[in-house]
């Protein structure tokens, strides 16, 4: 049986927010794990000779909650995403307004999360920038990647990952302002 446009609408759109919370959660994890578990958004870069440290990282649990919010829309979505195609397609069921009117609910809380999630990470990005590039070892956060990191191996690809989580994988525009 095909599916009415609205439900292959719905579809891909669920499929694309799993892949986008999947994105920003696996690289917001990365990138914490790069500076040994400690939460790089809103933290302040020090320079340390000519190495540059994080020395006032922000609670772990900031990054524990865009990652977390993140990734649980992802299965969230791919949950759904899984459930709808088993429905739509093998089962021939239709949805009752209760199952609308739940599925909504948690929608909405869902996208509220997540715009949440957004804010921090864009502006907590956008404030360990600023604190690396008033430092002028550098012109930008991106070329701050190629300067060494206090302890080694610390920050490897830090602006990559957070951009990466911070944009659409289509496009590479961000996700606010």
């Amino acid at each position: 049986m095909a599916l009415p446009w609205l439900q292959r609408v719905e579809l891909a759109l669920f499929a694309a927010t799993f892949l986008c919370g999947a994105v920003a959660a696996a690289a917001l994890t990365r990138t914490q794990g790069s500076f040994s578990g400690r939460c790089p958004l809103y933290g302040v870069a020090t320079l340390n000779g000519s190495s540059l440290a994080l020395s006032h990282p922000s609670a772990p649990s900031l990054c524990y909650f865009v990652a977390g919010a993140s990734g649980l829309l992802a299965l969230y979505c791919l949950l759904l995403l899984l459930f709808w195609i088993y429905s739509s397609c093998i089962e021939d069921s239709h949805r009752g307004s209760i199952g609308l009117h739940i599925a909504l609910a948690i929608s909405a809380i869902a996208i509220f999360l997540v715009l949440v999630s957004a804010c921090i990470l864009r502006f907590g990005t956008r404030s360990l920038c600023n604190s690396i590039i008033s430092l002028n070892s550098t012109i930008s956060c991106s070329e701050a990647q190629k300067i060494p990191w206090r302890p080694p191996g610390t920050a490897l690809q830090f602006y990559s990952n957070l951009h990466s989580a911070e944009v659409r994988p289509k496009d590479r525009r961000p996700l606010l302002g």
